[in-house]
């Protein structure tokens, strides 16, 4: 799963000969980047990925770059849960990943393995 905070830096640092395109698996994006590199165009353009990565959402990077995956925090979204009633926040977990489910967000697999962390299967 790829991660928004390292494509923004590898935009930043090193965007210029297209690494951070490669990272997100723009292969074609990277070797255009490391064939133009020596004109400086390329540092532009990486400059404005890299605001635009670190700017937007983790639902919207994991959107575009990730197939919509959705990273399963069971132990923040436990800790999130009203008066710190353990059964209820795991209730609320799993009806939160039963509507992505539903809506097709996340498969069956990945709900699969939130119920198994969530109840400690």
């Amino acid at each position: 799963m790829k991660n928004r905070t390292t494509a923004g830096i590898l935009a930043l640092l090193l965007g210029g000969v297209g690494a951070h395109k490669f990272y997100l698996g723009e292969t074609g994006a990277g070797i255009l980047y490391l064939l133009f590199c020596w004109c400086g165009i390329p540092g532009v353009l990486a400059l404005i990925d890299a605001v635009t990565i670190l700017t937007m959402t983790d639902d919207d990077f994991n959107a575009k770059y990730n197939n919509g995956e959705v990273a399963v925090n069971v132990a923040d979204a436990q800790s999130k849960s009203v008066g710190g009633d353990k059964q209820k926040g795991n209730a609320e977990i799993l009806l939160d990943y039963k509507r992505l489910l539903d809506q097709n967000v996340i498969t069956d697999e990945e709900f699969e393995a939130v119920k198994k962390k969530v109840l400690d299967l």
